[in-house]
């Protein structure tokens, strides 16, 4: 079972901007290189716990950061 997602953005831009929007929220994240089993416009990507996705992403709405999408990540990364 999945204990981590990543957030694919379309650009880098857009996620420093939502690392700090997480920062600021307290929302615990990790932002890493994009995992070479998915695709994305950007090389860079937000690591969060499952649990928090769905926080996370109401998060980036409310503050219109555009993503990708939100996938679950293999319990070995």
């Amino acid at each position: 079972m999945a204990r981590h997602a990543v957030i694919l953005f379309f650009s880098t831009n857009y996620a420093i901007w939502a690392s700090d929007e997480l920062k600021r929220a307290g929302i615990p994240f990790k932002m890493i290189p994009v995992p070479r089993h998915l695709s994305s416009d950007c090389g860079a990507c937000l690591r969060v716990e499952k649990a928090d996705t769905g926080r996370v992403e109401a998060l980036l709405k409310a503050q219109s950061i555009d993503y990708d999408r939100c996938e679950d990540l293999p319990a070995s990364q």
